[in-house]
């Protein structure tokens, strides 16, 4: 954030006694306003005299004189051979006058409304400068002397200030928190300097004599909300840092003022929410030369300054009694996204409160967070971090699938399996919260709207705008925070709560397909939550260096979570992330977009060649950013962005060299967050603190979240899970056992048997109640899936993504339990491990347990040593191979199995039994057989390359030509336009020679 810099001719004077380490009062010299006078009545009256005359005498007078001035009927060709006269053109002078007064009417009523209403600044009348200036004063001067003066529009002290800088919208600039959006803070209306004309230093006093109620406990104190100085705009922490000692008691300041009815008509609401010429009630034990004791002994403060703050403190006892109390509204430092139309502008600095309500899928944490606490070691990190657990949890997935295939060109039954490894400790803990914390959806939504976005600007020739920050409500709305306006948004887009930023509802979102375009705004990067509502940071838009202070630790957990979010997150398509000083384990999350590099001296040697080639790249290309080039036509590798994370702290010199790198790494999608011991780095643009309590703080911004960290811990657990993960490890012997395997045997037939494979069908117990049948089929088949045991929090994410309170996931369990009943030896079949875990009696098993045993029996087990028992144990298992995995399940139910590889898993274990036995019959010169496994394998894994090329040996065995060739024009038509595979037109170029002719002749 920029630095603020208090200047050495402060406008107030400082009384001599004032600690040197009080900032100084950065409002301007305080100008004494008069009380009403007899020469304001006259001024009032002839206001009304001239409105009276112009608003119905004008139109009266242009009636009575001229009549109506337009033709009666529709004017013919002769109409303009007519004969110009005077006539003619008194009849257009009284148009014209009629349309001036028209304008002067419409000016008048919007400034009745601004004045009466005391809420906003007055709308602006197309084209109607002068007389809108004129109704103004005039509008003023009448009620100057009545009970509304006070809520007047802003500026009525300077009311011969020009109309444009009265149009500017001085309640949102006066609002603005400093250094989040440098181009916007050039837009403190001239409204504000009126109000600072009417504020001013209070001196020490005695103590009220008639105060409200709050005088009574003590000398009570008022602050008057200061207008903006530059860049600097006034907020309740910083006059509870000046005159309370610290920041944070902000909420105290809050509390005593909140709901209050302010001087202009409007109440305190938020503790952000705060304008110009509000008074604020101060703690007993406030200090300072800006705070009033006694107002009407104030000699510094206007009288009506003095009278507003006395009408104020009697409203003191009303509040009181209103029972403002502790709400969650207090614990607001800065307003989010509304989610409804608001009476004023909001600051534009961060977005207002979204009104409290159920949960949704774009809060998939919140089962956690309805939960009652316990937690089964779970670790709250990621259960709060629903974006940070979606990335991991789909690159676990994709990383997991790749080493299947990877593992599938090994040789059958002698690879490494099709298992992952089931992870345990601290990683079966971190798999677990990624299960249950991981918002897929909101993932989905955001890439969606932005992607929609992009191409909708793209399709209507414009430039993508500068996003600095992005909000998604607790309702699923997403707001994206402008650098400046933009104009109109695309629709479904609206404009939010003013012109630097645009809302997307999510029943709109939900609407959007998927865009063939470029991700506009990969390096969003979520910092933490806020009232329900988070924060992501455009990394690459910020315009230098973001500095992040606060203990080592907690600093290293942010830094985590930043770096994971970015390699793993679902809505950008390529970037390059460097690591300075730490991450060289998190490699494995992200091998082709995580780097790490030793030092500052290899970082500014990279990072220098970097800068240099993207601004060469960028001026060759006629573009001002890399947003003009990332989307449309030319979509270049090279506006891929580059975040830089740096740890440790640089020297001085190194900061300041890395602050000129960083000058513009903003239109170059380069991004820069940097870790200092201390709150001053050189050159840093936004600075941030992370607190010991896990809040992330930027007073000058205005933010106080709770943090999104990964700590230590954690991380070494995530890293973990993808380690195991890695394709490109080698094989391990005991990773080929299935987590559980069944008695094959006829003395191992369960009690319960569930069929998976295909349609869904249970065999061993009676059909569970109709309402609740398909919710129970749905949590036995997750125990299936999961023999090794699944956390309660885990089964009740999957069955209520949107959230549930543990009395209800509870109640399910127990009908669970009930149904499946107990074993003869009164065992329940559904219990709990040490760890808290549900887990299924081996007494309840599946037919992919089944197919699963019968295969490791069949290539590791009893038929390694014997051909007959090979050859049956594969038959029996390609039996039951009925289709693919709950062929049947009911639609919007088993959503969780997205993040299963099962989907991968199956396919493979089928194309292996087909495989070995089709290996199986070939021994035995039984090319038929071979076949008919194949086709059957085929079936359920169509895709599997292997099994097309054993089918092609297979039928070559059979001597007919014929039938081989059929095969091959089967297997062309299949491949499309992608044409067949490399090896498998090396395999026909082997068995049949002439297929490329048949090809030919077809074409």
């Amino acid at each position: 954030m920029p630095r603020r810099r208090t200047s050495s001719s402060s406008s107030s004077s400082t009384a001599p006694s004032a600690a040197p380490a009080t900032p100084r009062n950065r409002t301007p010299q305080p100008v004494r306003v008069r009380r009403r006078s007899f020469g304001d009545f006259v001024k009032a009256f002839l206001a009304f005299v001239v409105l009276l005359a112009l608003v119905v005498g004008v139109p009266l007078a242009l009636a009575v004189t001229v009549g109506w001035p337009l033709p009666n009927g529709a004017p013919g060709l002769d109409w303009l051979q007519r004969e110009i006269t005077v006539q003619t053109f008194l009849h257009i002078l009284t148009v014209i006058v009629w349309l001036a007064w028209a304008q002067f009417a419409a000016c008048v009523l919007v400034e009745v409304k601004a004045a009466l209403s005391g809420v906003g600044v007055p709308g602006r009348v197309p084209g109607s400068g002068p007389s809108q200036l004129l109704a103004r004063q005039l509008v003023a001067a009448l009620l100057l002397v009545g009970a509304t003066a006070a809520s007047l529009t802003p500026g009525l002290s300077q009311l011969g200030q020009s109309l444009e800088g009265n149009q500017k919208p001085a309640v949102a600039a006066a609002q603005q928190t400093p250094g989040l959006f440098a181009q916007q803070q050039e837009q403190a209306a001239s409204t504000a300097n009126a109000l600072a004309e009417q504020a001013g230093q209070a001196g020490q006093a005695a103590a009220r004599a008639d105060g409200g109620a709050s005088a009574a406990n003590g000398d009570t104190k008022y602050y008057r909300i200061q207008p903006p100085e530059g860049r600097h705009h006034d907020s309740l922490w910083e006059v509870a840092d000046r005159h309370l000692g610290d920041g944070r008691r902000y909420k105290e300041i809050f509390e005593l003022n909140k709901d209050r009815v302010q001087p202009d008509g409007s109440k305190l609401s938020e503790a952000s929410l705060i304008r110009p010429g509000w008074i604020m009630e101060m703690p007993g034990d406030a200090r300072g030369g800006e705070l009033v004791e006694m107002p009407d002994e104030a000699p510094n403060v206007s009288e009506q300054v003095q009278q507003q703050i006395s009408d104020y403190a009697r409203t003191g006892g009303d509040h009181a009694q209103g029972g403002g109390g502790a709400q969650g509204g207090g614990d607001a430092h800065v307003s989010l996204p509304e989610q409804r139309p608001a009476p004023t502008p909001a600051t534009p600095v961060t977005p207002a409160t979204p009104a409290p309500g159920p949960a949704t899928g774009g809060q998939h944490a919140t089962p956690a967070a309805e939960e009652s606490g316990r937690s089964f070691g779970l670790p709250e990190a990621l259960l709060a971090a629903p974006l940070l657990a979606a990335g991991l949890l789909g690159a676990l997935g994709r990383r997991r699938r790749q080493a299947l295939w990877h593992s599938a060109l090994g040789a059958v039954g002698g690879r490494r399996g099709m298992e992952p490894p089931t992870p345990t400790g601290d990683a079966q803990d971190v798999q677990d919260a990624l299960l249950v914390g991981a918002d897929p959806d909101g993932v989905r939504l955001l890439d969606r709207s932005l992607r929609g976005l992009a191409a909708s600007l793209a399709a209507e020739s414009r430039a993508l705008p500068v996003v600095y920050a992005a909000w998604m409500g607790g309702n699923g709305d997403l707001h994206l925070q402008l650098a400046q306006p933009a104009g109109k948004p695309p629709s479904p887009w609206q404009v939010g709560q003013d012109q630097t930023f645009w809302m997307l509802a999510r029943a709109d979102a939900e609407r959007y397909e998927d865009a063939e375009t470029a991700a506009p705004y990969p390096g969003l990067v979520s910092l933490g939550t806020m009232d329900d509502s988070r924060l992501l940071l455009n990394l690459e838009a910020v315009p230098g260096l973001v500095s992040l202070s606060g203990a080592e630790a907690d600093r290293a957990a942010v830094f985590a979570s930043v770096a994971a979010e970015l390699a793993t997150n679902g809505w950008s398509d390529r970037m390059t992330i460097t690591l300075v000083g730490f991450g060289d384990d998190l490699t494995p999350l992200a091998p082709n977009r995580i780097r790490h590099l030793d030092g500052f001296e290899d970082l500014f040697e990279t990072m220098s060649a970097e800068t240099r080639q993207r601004r060469g790249a960028l001026g060759a290309a006629g573009h001002d950013s890399v947003l003009t080039g990332r989307t449309g036509p030319a979509q270049h590798t090279r506006w891929a962005p580059h975040l830089v994370l740096l740890a440790a702290q640089p020297s001085d010199e190194d900061a300041l060299r890395l602050a000129e790198l960083a000058a513009d790494a903003g239109r170059l999608g380069i991004g820069y967050l940097v870790g200092t011991e201390g709150a001053d780095l050189p050159g840093a643009a936004w600075e941030m603190e992370i607190t010991g309590g896990g809040k992330l703080l930027a007073p000058l911004l205005g933010l106080e979240l709770e943090a999104q960290l990964l700590p230590a811990a954690q991380q070494r657990a995530v890293v973990e899970l993808f380690t195991d993960a890695d394709p490109e490890r080698g094989p391990g012997g005991p990773a080929n056992t299935p987590p559980f395997l069944v008695d094959i045997s006829e003395q191992g037939r369960p009690a319960v048997y569930a069929r998976l494979v295909g349609s869904y069908e249970i065999i061993g117990l009676d059909a569970p109640d109709g309402v609740r049948s398909a919710q129970l089929h749905e949590a036995l088949a997750l125990l299936l899936l999961h023999r090794e045991g699944v956390h309660p929090r885990v089964l009740a994410s999957a069955l209520w993504p949107r959230g549930v309170t543990e009395d209800v996931r509870d109640a399910l369990l127990e009908r669970l339990r009930a149904w499946l009943g107990t074993d003869p030896d009164g065992t329940p079949r559904l219990g709990t491990d040490a760890t808290g875990r549900l887990t299924l009696a081996k007494s309840v098993v599946s037919d992919l347990d089944v197919l699963r045993s019968l295969y490791y029996e069949a290539t590791q087990g009893r038929g390694v040593d014997s051909r007959q028992v090979r050859g049956r144990l594969l038959t029996d298992a390609l039996v039951l191979v009925r289709g693919p995995l709950l062929a049947d399940r009911p639609e919007g139910r088993y959503r969780w199995l997205t993040h299963e590889i099962i989907d991968a898993q199956l396919p493979l274990l089928v194309a292996d039994t087909g495989l070995a036995l089709s290996e199986f019959h070939l021994e035995r010169g039984r090319a038929e057989k071979a076949i008919e496994a194949l086709n059957a394998a085929l079936r359920t894994a169509p895709a599997d390359e292997r099994l097309w090329h054993e089918l092609l040996r297979a039928t070559h065995a059979t001597e007919d030509a014929d039938r081989l060739r059929a095969l091959a024009a089967d297997l062309i038509g299949r491949s499309g336009a992608r044409g067949l595979p490399p090896r498998t037109e090396a395999l026909l170029d082997e068995l049949l020679p002439t297929w490329r002719d048949g090809v030919a002749a077809a074409g």
